[in-house]
C-alpha cells in the first residue's frame, strides 16, 4: 500500500481514470517528448556518476552479461510460444516488444529503490541500454525468414511487403536517439565524476520526482486509450501480456541468484526482463515488419503490461528479490 501511494504512481492512476472517463486532459506531444528525454538524460547521468565512483567491478560485468543474455533469450522464447497461435509476423513483432525494455518502467523502479533506501548499481542503466536493440534485430531476422517461406510457397501472385534493407533497420535500432542520449549522458557522468554530480544535482536530482510524476500522468492517459484495442483480441494474448512479465522476471531472478547479484541489482534486472517496449520498438517494427498488426504489440505492451508493472510488478519484483537475496 505504501508503494501504491507514491505520488508518481498515483499520478499514473489518475491518468488512467481521466482517460477512462474520456476527459480532454492531454499533455502536448512535444512536452511529452521533452519529459521522456529529460528522464533518460537524468538516469544516464545518475548511472555515470555511480560508475565513476565504483569502477568496473565483477558484479558490473556479470550484470551486463546477464542483461545481454536476457535480451536474446526472452524474444526467442516469446517467438517460439506465440508462433503456435499467431502468424510469424505478429509473433516476431510481439517477441521484439517483450524482448526489449521500457525505460519509464525502469526509471520508476529506480525511483522506488531510492524511496525505500535499497542499494543498486548505476551500471544497471547501461544494462538497460544493452537490452534495447538485440530483440529488434532478432525480430527482423525472424520476419525475413517468414517472408522467404511465404514467397517460396506463394502461388496467388500477391506481392509480399518489403520493409527495406536490413542494414537500414539495424541502423535505426542501434542509433535510436533516446538510446544514444542515455549512453551519452552516462559518459558525461563518468567523465565529470563527483564534481559533475554536485553541479547537476538541481537538474538530475531535485527535479526528477516531479518530472517522473508528470510523465506518468501522460502515460496513464495513453494507457487508458490503448486498453480498448484489446477487447477484440484473443484471451490468450491478454494472458501473455500479464503472465510473460512474471515468467521473464522469474528467469532473471534465478540467473541473479546463480551469479551472486545484490538484491537491488537483481530487482532491476527483473524489471528489465519483465518490461515491454512501447516507444522505440513499435516505431521500428512498424516499418520493419509492416505485415504485423500494431494493435497487438502496441496495445498489449502499453495497455496491459506497462500498467501491470507500474502498479503491481515493481513492488512485487523488489520484494521477491529481497526475500531470495537477503542482505
Amino acid at each position: 500500500m505504501q508503494s501504491f501511494l507514491d505520488p508518481a504512481v498515483l499520478f499514473f492512476v489518475f491518468g488512467i481514470l481521466a482517460g477512462a472517463l474520456k476527459s480532454n486532459l492531454e499533455i502536448p506531444p512535444q512536452i511529452s517528448r521533452f519529459l521522456s528525454l529529460y528522464l533518460l538524460m537524468a538516469l544516464g547521468l545518475k548511472g555515470g556518476f555511480a560508475l565513476a565512483k565504483s569502477g568496473l567491478t565483477h558484479e558490473v560485468s556479470i550484470s551486463l552479461g546477464l542483461a545481454l543474455f536476457l535480451a536474446v533469450l526472452v524474444p526467442a522464447l516469446g517467438y517460439m510460444i506465440l508462433r503456435r497461435w499467431l502468424s510469424g509476423f505478429d509473433a516476431a513483432a510481439i517477441a521484439a516488444t517483450y524482448g526489449s525494455v521500457s525505460a519509464v518502467t525502469f526509471i520508476t523502479a529506480v525511483q522506488f529503490l531510492d524511496t525505500h533506501d535499497i542499494a543498486y548499481g548505476g551500471h544497471m542503466a547501461a544494462a538497460m541500454a544493452l537490452m534495447e536493440s538485440p530483440a529488434i534485430i532478432m525480430a527482423v531476422l525472424l520476419a525475413n525468414l517468414v517472408r522467404r517461406r511465404e514467397a517460396s510457397k506463394q502461388s496467388s501472385g500477391t506481392k509480399v511487403a518489403n520493409p527495406g534493407p536490413l542494414s537500414k533497420v539495424m541502423h535505426e535500432a542501434l542509433t535510436d536517439g533516446a538510446q544514444l542520449l542515455l549512453i551519452g549522458a552516462m559518459l558525461v557522468g563518468i567523465l565529470s565524476g563527483e564534481a559533475g554530480k554536485a553541479a547537476m544535482q538541481p537538474f538530475a536530482g531535485d527535479l526528477f520526482k516531479g518530472m517522473l510524476s508528470f510523465f506518468l500522468l501522460d502515460m496513464g492517459l495513453l494507457a487508458a486509450r490503448n486498453m480498448g484495442k484489446l477487447r477484440s483480441q484473443p484471451p490468450l494474448l491478454i494472458v501473455y501480456a500479464l503472465g510473460a512479465p512474471l515468467v521473464h522476471a522469474g528467469i532473471a531472478l534465478v540467473l541473479s541468484m546463480l551469479c551472486g547479484l545484490s538484491a537491488g541489482n537483481a530487482a532491476l534486472l527483473m524489471v528489465l526482463a519483465a518490461s515491454a517496449s512501447y516507444i522505440a520498438v513499435p516505431a521500428v517494427v512498424r516499418h520493419a515488419i509492416p505485415e504485423a498488426n500494431p494493435s497487438l504489440y502496441f496495445g498489449m505492451s502499453l495497455g496491459l503490461t506497462f500498467p501491470f508493472n507500474i502498479l503491481l510488478g515493481i513492488p512485487l519484483y523488489v520484494s521477491v528479490a529481497q526475500h531470495f537475496i537477503p542482505g
